[in-house]
């Protein structure tokens, strides 16, 4: 009877750490590629490359914005840019990822907005050639549009 019981025990403490360890092993990527760069034309407020940041949690998903090459025209405080950035849907239709944060930024520094929110669905393919990305700024409204499809690739979400 003694075995029975320490047979039993061992297989809750071995079912337990089964558990503990499928609670902590680290998420599958759920969007691929995480990240893509693009050829940005935002008139004259410059033009460059730019890199797109997606990540992914169920049908919630965000993308950020960063280029050097793109440049803030005068100093701008923290969450001071009302951005919206649409993706073409393969297939047809868009995708708009919006929202207001942003870092504070000097006159002259990179640009980034982001995390900007969005809903994609699973197998949802999504490009920023033919879409665009609008930043407003003091009432003043910035657009950026690719000049090129985005490299490696479109976002692929799960």
């Amino acid at each position: 009877m003694r075995c029975k019981r320490i047979g039993a025990g061992a297989a809750l403490a071995a079912g337990a750490l089964a558990v503990t360890g499928l609670a902590f092993a680290p998420a599958a990527l759920a969007v691929t590629p995480q990240t893509a760069t693009i050829n940005a034309d935002c008139g004259s407020f410059g033009s460059g490359e730019a890199t797109l940041t997606a990540t992914q949690d169920g049908t919630a998903a965000t993308l950020t914005v960063k280029s050097s090459a793109i440049t803030a025209p005068i100093g701008l405080g923290e969450d001071s840019i009302s951005s919206t950035l649409t993706l073409v849907k393969a297939g047809g239709g868009t995708v708009d990822f919006t929202g207001t944060e942003n870092p504070a930024m000097a006159a002259g520094a990179p640009v980034e907005v982001g995390p900007l929110s969005g809903t994609v669905a699973s197998g949802d393919s999504l490009e920023a050639f033919g879409g665009s990305l609008k930043m407003t700024v003091f009432g003043i409204t910035i657009t950026c549009t690719a000049s090129g499809p985005q490299s490696p690739g479109p976002f692929v979400f799960d």
